[in-house]
């Protein structure tokens, strides 16, 4: 028996074992979808340091630096498409295994792949929100407004470097001519409906989130490394109250040591297989 076949084995035990599931997912499980990830196998950053919340409030050169390179990378995340790890999780949502998603991503992956159930912990990459009026508009039509006021923007050459989150490297000076649409409404200040670095997960998801956990079974995580507390926390509850917590992670995670069961094939591989009753070589 394979390694990836134990595995299996391993994890519809899980299930038959703890039917009802909250899933937790990270970048992980959309790397295969081409939506670069922030760490490596052991966790470690893999970039400069991102924008912070208190930055892009209150610096008009971070916003244009924001926004300039978002107009590179937005295209990437818009144009990706689900997996077949996005798929699985949604199969296990229909068939009541899965009671809810909650996820660290902002791709919006698994709306797309039929998942219904989900929390965007942080936040959602497709729509804009304007800090005056709280009105909010599609990230697409940012794309266009961007386009109309920088046309410049088309001539250059898209450079390679995609990062995560719709991000992508730039040297800052391609951003000091960007001019930023403000808010048609009201004319505030535009940002991403996201949480960035330093900023604090809306308190209604969070208790949400932990509500469906508490009355569930067990806790699945799926592609995250979890070394952002947004995700750990939910780790730490399920130790508290005695559930039990499963990981699936090619690479080493915050929370390996509180773990029931830890798996390293890939999500695509292990939860594809799992839908489907085999492993395909």
């Amino acid at each position: 028996m394979s390694n990836t076949e134990q595995e299996l084995q391993q994890l519809q035990d899980f299930i038959t074992r703890y039917p009802r599931v909250v899933a937790l997912t990270g970048a992980g499980i959309s790397a295969g979808s081409g939506i670069a990830t922030y760490r490596d196998a052991a966790g470690r950053w893999l970039y400069s340091t991102p924008i912070q919340h208190r930055e892009f409030l209150h610096a008009a050169a971070v916003r244009q630096r924001y926004w300039t390179r978002s107009w590179f990378g937005w295209p990437a995340v818009r144009d990706a498409r689900s997996n077949a790890a996005h798929r699985a999780v949604a199969t296990l949502e229909q068939q009541g295994v899965i009671r809810l998603v909650i996820t660290q991503n902002v791709d919006r992956l698994h709306q797309r792949a039929g998942s219904s159930a989900v929390i965007d912990l942080h936040g959602r990459l497709d729509r804009v929100q304007c800090l005056g009026c709280a009105a909010f508009t599609d990230r697409e039509v940012m794309q266009q407004r961007l386009a109309h006021d920088n046309p410049h923007l088309a001539t250059l050459s898209i450079p390679r470097g995609q990062r995560p989150d719709g991000d992508m490297a730039l040297p800052d000076a391609m951003s000091a001519s960007t001019r930023v649409p403000a808010c048609e409404a009201c004319g505030g200040i535009l940002m991403p409906d996201v949480v960035f670095f330093g900023g604090s997960v809306p308190a209604e998801r969070v208790t949400k989130a932990r509500a469906a956990l508490a009355d569930a079974d067990a806790l699945l995580v799926i592609g995250s490394s979890l070394q952002v507390y947004s995700g750990f926390r939910f780790c730490r509850q399920a130790a508290a109250q005695g559930k039990a917590l499963a990981i699936v992670n090619p690479g080493q995670t915050r929370a390996d040591a509180l773990a029931t069961l830890r798996l390293k094939t890939p999500c695509e591989t292990l939860l594809n297989a799992l839908v489907r009753g085999n492993v395909t070589a």
